[in-house]
């Protein structure tokens, strides 16, 4: 059935291309076929996109193949100003963008709004990085020859992006490309294609030429990424989801020897020490945690609390998650939105009662209501046992769980490092502390690629995002960010001397 949402937002809706997009041309998929995409505050279809399969994907690849020596050819300056204008088009349609991001994806307006925002930085940071790509240039210790580095586009990319942040996670892969002048193939998550699709649109609009960009929506991502993976013709790719689909990337990637960006799972842990401003900790949880409902591989998954603070913490988390107020996003004060897609809430719910049956508590939450709508309240858990699931896996969702460390004669430290260190992955991990000794012990010991610091927020377009361990590889956004695009190219010539 067709989704009552509000007309505004329909004819938003409406107004989004649902084709692919190859060769700056919006068509069809080759079968003919489309998908659904839901409102998971409703359960109801917003409309339906094009479900391409090998077919299109080849058509995407060659065409993505065909124009990289042309795009790698345009100057900077032109790449990067056709960034500057998607930015500046991305902030003037705000609203429009928040409307379907919320639409699809159920977070609430004021926060898809930040994501827009958010999202915009990327390309303005990378239309920056575009006129800087850099090189080198030296004698050798003989003097007899010079040694010239330049870099140069790795060639055509394959980009996938999880349905978490539909637009960041594509600014934050396409922006890089562009700036450092490679052709893409792009597979956005079926889950939440809209919002790709209208950035997709945006960029045509702001002069990206044709067959630079190349959109696949689909419904099986196996089929049409496999068929990229597996051509010997696209040399990059870049993936952000979970560490199960990156092992299996890079499994096919060595079969070309492809360059690979990896930004996989996280299992994060927020550390709360003894000498901590409550209060400060407290907002900063609320941020590590309820960003995007805990559907973030950010999100603060393992909250150690010093035992002689850990009252005081629980109980004023517990009054904030409490009073946060759950329903559609696109509703007026909504603070928590629906989780993604009912899968997703099964999750959750299944998560919390095995936590129970190991023993923890209920501090709030932890019922999920009935109705429409993948729903579940913001839950705090204390007590957590270490063999519960949720210590072990990415809870993506609204709950928060509590253990503690420590004693009246110990400050834990090295038993919250151990603690937090336990886990195959290491994408970034928080920590709340007065004493500047202990924070740089934290920064040091913790085994994540980012460190938060008396703060809940790491995520930021002019810094190196990524992990460790199984969270992946290389990094995105800042500096670092453009050289995952570009191939260092040594020359070597002769000096004369005469």
């Amino acid at each position: 059935m067709t989704a009552t949402i509000p007309s505004t937002t329909a004819e938003i809706i409406g107004r989004v291309p649902t084709d692919l997009f190859i060769d700056g041309r919006w068509v069809p998929a080759a079968s003919g076929a489309t998908f659904a995409v839901d409102n998971p505050a409703t359960e109801e279809t917003l409309t339906h996109v094009a479900d391409g399969d090998a077919t299109d994907a080849r058509r995407a690849l060659q065409t993505a193949v065909d124009h990289q020596a042309a795009w790698a050819a345009t100057s900077p300056r032109s790449r990067s100003e056709i960034l500057y204008r998607a930015y500046q088009l991305i902030i003037d349609r705000t609203d429009e963008i928040a409307a379907v991001m919320t639409a699809e994806m159920g977070k609430p307006l004021p926060e898809a709004r930040g994501e827009v925002a958010y999202g915009a930085e990327f390309f303005r940071w990378f239309a920056e990085e575009a006129v800087r790509i850099g090189g080198d240039h030296t004698i050798t210790g003989d003097g007899a020859n010079r040694i010239v580095v330049t870099r140069q586009p790795v060639g055509p990319c394959i980009l996938v992006t999880p349905w978490n942040f539909p637009l960041a996670m594509g600014t934050r892969k396409i922006g890089p490309a562009i700036a450092a002048g490679c052709t893409m193939v792009f597979k956005p998550a079926e889950l939440t294609p809209l919002t790709a699709l209208l950035l997709t649109d945006i960029l045509r609009e702001a002069g990206l030429p044709d067959g630079v960009l190349n959109v696949v929506t689909t419904s099986d991502p196996g089929t049409v990424v496999g068929e990229w993976m597996t051509s010997g013709r696209a040399r990059k790719v870049s993936f952000t989801g979970s560490t199960e689909v990156g092992k299996l990337l890079l499994g096919q990637a060595a079969g070309s020897v492809m360059r690979t960006s990896m930004e996989l799972g996280g299992n994060a842990p927020f550390i709360v020490c003894a000498d901590a401003d409550v209060d400060r900790a407290v907002d900063g949880i609320m941020v590590a945690k309820m960003r995007n409902m805990g559907q973030a591989c950010t999100a603060a998954n393992r909250i150690f609390v010093h035992r002689s603070v850990i009252d005081d913490f629980t109980d004023e988390l517990a009054a904030r998650m409490t009073g946060l107020v759950v329903g559609d996003g696109s509703a007026d004060g909504t603070q928590v939105g629906p989780l993604v897609e009912a899968k997703a809430a099964d999750k959750v719910a299944g998560l919390v009662d095995d936590a129970v049956g190991h023993g923890a508590r209920i501090v709030c939450g932890g019922r999920r209501p009935a109705g429409a709508g993948h729903f579940y309240p913001p839950t705090v858990l204390t007590d957590v046992h270490p063999g519960a699931e949720l210590m072990h896996t990415e809870i993506f969702g609204p709950v928060a769980a509590i253990i503690p460390f420590g004693g009246p004669d110990s400050d834990g430290l090295d038993e919250a490092i151990a603690l937090a260190n336990d886990t195959p992955w290491g994408l970034v991990g928080y920590a709340y502390t007065q004493d500047l000794d202990r924070a740089d012990r934290l920064s040091t010991e913790l085994q994540v690629g980012m460190v938060g610091i008396n703060t809940g927020l790491v995520s930021n377009p002019a810094a190196p995002f990524g992990g460790v361990k199984e969270s992946g590889l290389g990094r995105e956004g800042g500096r670092l960010g453009i050289e995952e695009f570009l191939d260092v190219k040594y020359v070597a010539r002769p000096i004369r001397t005469s």
